[in-house]
């Protein structure tokens, strides 16, 4: 077949373009592979068929062509209606048989739509039994699938009708622009609903398929679309619907579970906002409840505390860590896999629901996040922290304690302690300076906010474990803290896996091991319980320390993810 030429005079067709430009690209190309490469990429015998399909069409519509007829469908089946009364021969039962054939019908159907230039979908016709006393209504004719509506509706308290309460964003119902919220609706599918109840008229539109026909009295104000800006939030509870009383409509709703990232798509409801899951390529939303409503419903149902909190006094030496009493020395020849730190007092943290985020990379050269272990006692804090100073110390680090004790002779101020006066270190307390300090034997010990920027300065990250009442304080746009909880096994694999581990007495300063008994399994587990239930929403990462090597792993790869991948943060995290 022989080029077409698109054009005249020196216009070049597309396929004779296509022809020599293997050879007009060969100057430009580098190696041999890339030249083999153009020619066969623009040699493929398809690629040529489709160049002159296009030039052909391309041909007969600059001559704007018009078509002979526009019925072809129905010229053929008039000649098949003429042709049975016919005397039947060969030839006519041939030419039956293939007019019947469903590819020739379909060529002749699509042939007439070219024809016709009728693309519109077809709808069925309009009623005819309008009111000429409705000036204003409307006739809407949306076509359904099995994605819902994506509207809710609701009885007007002062006039009684039904009404659009709400349309969900990216929903069917919004991606027309024919329905707004205030809308009045007078029929369905040709059913008057002005007696019907909204559970009645939401199950009619549940169970319609295909075109629905809505008659509806627009509001006197139609809904303008909102230009809220983005919003992200980490849900910082489980949610399921199907479960919640409230919600205006069960189909509508949208179920998530904790830690998911939701997108807020309207917060225009102050009960119901609409949101969608981040990622998700479904672009219809849900209701979810409200930030300040579901505040206001965990308060009411909020359990009492499993233990009442006390007050906590930094001056009581029975909850002062014993991590603060033990030197670097100390704790780098301890023996036991499981070091102790007494604590059970915690304080009520604020009610969850939603927080606000935003997606955060660290930048290189950037301050490392600070990392904070938190965890029962006896779960193996200490151990893990040991093991990733040992693995890497040029990367991590751990901050050196205050104390206002006597240095001792083998002792180094700034090495084992920062040695300091009982009045400095009560000037600290009184400006807020430590993160958590205490009382042991009249002497003060403490970890200062200084000694975690001393060691974010050197470029390591700087690993923590605390008290979980004092994560908040450390939620800073500062530290950026990346909150690791360290969780033990059910109660049969922790008596496996503690049988032959030791756990360092709190009641005496020498450092004492003794093996682990049933109380303090049971303690273990009983404190991790109020620790999650507390705080679970602080957390990043959750390890469970079933197997003290596979727990390191775990945590080792997560702090490396940390570094090179991006995660969310608190909004007011990115904004410093």
């Amino acid at each position: 077949m022989p080029a077409l030429s698109a054009g005249s005079g020196n216009d070049t067709g597309l396929y004779e373009l296509l022809v020599t430009l293997p050879a007009q690209l060969q100057p430009h190309v580098d190696s041999q592979e890339d030249c083999v490469f153009l020619q066969d990429m623009f040699g493929e015998r398809s690629l040529h068929s489709l160049v002159k399909i296009h030039e052909r069409l391309q041909k007969y519509e600059d001559q704007s062509p018009a078509p002979v007829l526009d019925s072809a469908g129905t010229l053929a089946h008039e000649l098949a209606e003429e042709l049975q009364s016919k005397a039947v021969s060969a030839e006519i039962r041939e030419l039956l048989k293939l007019l019947a054939k469903p590819h020739v019908k379909g060529l002749l159907s699509v042939h007439d739509t070219v024809a016709q230039k009728s693309y519109d979908p077809e709808l069925p016709p309009l009623p005819e039994d309008i009111d000429d006393d409705e000036d204003s209504v409307k006739i809407i004719r949306l076509v359904k699938n099995k994605e819902p509506l994506g509207a809710t509706i609701k009885r007007d308290e002062r006039t009684g009708a039904i009404v659009v309460a709400r349309i969900m964003r990216g929903g069917a119902a919004d991606r027309s622009g024919l329905i707004h919220v205030g809308d009045e609706l007078r029929e369905v599918n040709g059913i008057p609903v002005d007696d019907r109840k909204p559970e009645e008229i939401i199950h009619i539109l549940a169970q319609s398929q295909g075109a629905i026909t809505f008659k509806i009295i627009p509001a006197i104000k139609e809904e303008t679309p909102s230009k809220e800006p983005k919003m992200f939030v980490r849900v910082l509870f489980d949610y399921d619907p199907n479960e919640d009383r409230a919600i205006p409509c069960k189909e509508a709703g949208l179920a998530f579970k904790k830690g998911d990232i939701l997108q807020i798509m309207s917060q225009d409801d102050a009960t119901w906002w609409q949101a969608r899951h981040h990622g998700d390529a479904n672009p219809r939303a849900g209701l979810i409840p409200s930030k300040q409503f579901q505040e206001r419903r965990f308060a009411l149902r909020r359990p009492v505390a499993l233990v009442q909190p006390q007050k906590i006094s930094n001056r009581r030496s029975s909850g002062l860590r014993r991590s603060f009493r033990l030197s670097r020395r100390d704790r780098k020849t301890n023996k036991s896999m499981y070091e102790c730190k007494k604590s059970d007092q915690y304080d009520m943290a604020d009610v969850p629901t939603y927080e606000e985020v935003a997606p955060y990379r660290r930048q290189p050269g950037a301050r490392h996040r600070l990392v904070v272990l938190v965890g029962p006692t006896g779960v193996g804090l200490n151990e893990l922290k040991r093991k990733l100073l040992i693995s890497d110390p040029q990367h991590f680090s751990v901050t050196i304690p205050h104390t206002t004790r006597p240095k001792r002779s083998q002792e180094s101020d700034g090495v084992e302690y920062h040695f300091i006066s009982k009045h400095l270190f009560e000037t600290d307390i009184h400006n807020n300076k430590f993160i958590e300090h205490g009382e042991y034997k009249g002497n003060y010990y403490g970890t200062s906010l200084d000694s975690v920027r001393s060691v974010l300065s050197k470029n390591k990250v700087c690993l923590l474990d605390v008290q979980p009442h004092t994560i908040k304080h450390l939620r800073t746009a500062e530290f950026k803290p990346f909150v690791v909880f360290v969780k033990p096994p059910p109660l049969a694999r922790l008596r496996e896996t503690r049988r032959n581990a030791k756990i360092i007495s709190g009641k005496d300063d020498k450092g004492s091991a003794k093996p682990f008994t049933e109380e303090d399994f049971q303690e273990m587990i009983s404190s991790a319980q109020m620790i999650e239930h507390q705080y679970g929403h602080l957390f990043e990462k959750v390890i469970v320390n079933d197997d003290l090597a596979a727990a390191f792993s775990e945590l080792k790869m997560a702090l490396k993810r940390l570094e090179t991948e991006t995660h969310w943060v608190p909004i007011t995290w990115t904004h410093s």
